[in-house]
């Protein structure tokens, strides 16, 4: 015991009370970070409540909840290595030195930040808008400090940068009440013009769901190769649309058959000559 204690250049007594002051300080640490983070993911619950009963915006209901989980998070880190014998001011020099290195690694990070900051404070969307943007299409569910959350038609979750999402294009169906339904159906050349046109202006006509002002649009919108095609158009409310565009679809197939309209497609006629 003499010789180890020699080595050592202190007594086991020493040493033991040197480990138990280590394990008392670690055990505060962990205890530190797993009460804190408890706490921090109720505080930021209890937020997300009381702006959600305050009827808040719910883009800024998501920012700020997840800011306060992560903020609260990062006071807890910095308060358990506090706990370990760390002097802040030391810490604090570490941080300031690794700061440049660390502001590199995370510019991505810090520019989502930027993002979502943006996208609150200039609204280009809000939850429950429908949108395309950064070629995904979808519903908003959520918006949070590094990422938008879109929920597509066929149920899939796509999260995307905040930062590609604010310097992006951002397409918004739903921003305006109202939106235009395009369609072109085609006739056979020497079919009745006019009657196709009477009977697309009768089927808006009759759809209740198809706006009275702005007015429909139907003309001759093309003289293709294998078609003459008409240009339809007809305002909705945005939740009407797809519906209106569906059904429109089907009462032209089932229709323009029975007024003598044909709904030409493309083919090929070949010609066989036979040698003499």
């Amino acid at each position: 015991m003499d010789k180890i204690e020699s080595m050592l250049g202190f007594e086991a007594g020493e040493f033991v009370e040197f480990l138990l002051g280590i394990g008392v300080k670690l055990a505060i640490s962990i205890a530190v970070i797993v009460i804190g983070f408890w706490v921090a993911n109720k505080l930021s619950k209890t937020v997300r409540n009381v702006l959600t009963k305050k009827e808040t915006d719910a883009s800024l209901v998501g920012f700020l909840s997840s800011l306060t989980s992560t903020g609260l998070k990062i006071l807890v880190l910095v308060t358990a290595i506090t706990q370990l014998g760390v002097e802040m001011t030391s810490f604090i020099a570490i941080l300031g030195a690794a700061g440049f290195a660390i502001g590199m690694a995370f510019s991505g990070t810090l520019a989502n930040f930027a993002g979502g900051v943006m996208i609150l404070f200039f609204k280009p969307f809000k939850i429950g808008d429908y949108v395309n943007m950064q070629g995904e299409e979808g519903t908003v569910e959520e918006v949070l400090i590094f990422n938008t959350i879109l929920s597509t038609i066929d149920n899939k979750i796509v999260i995307l940068a905040n930062g590609a999402v604010a310097n992006g294009t951002i397409v918004n169906y739903t921003k305006a009440e109202n939106r235009r339904v395009d369609w072109s159906f085609g006739i056979a050349y020497g079919d009745d013009l006019q009657v196709a046109k009477e009977l697309l202006n009768k089927f808006i006509a009759e759809d209740t769901r198809i706006l009275k002002s702005p007015a429909p649009f139907v003309g001759l919108g093309e003289l293709g190769d294998s078609s003459v095609n008409l240009a339809t158009r007809a305002w909705v409310n945005h939740s009407d649309y797809w519906d209106v565009h569906f059904d429109m679809n089907e009462r032209v197939y089932n229709e323009f058959g029975a007024a003598g309209l044909s709904i030409p497609f493309p083919q090929m006629d070949v010609h066989v000559q036979k040698e003499a």
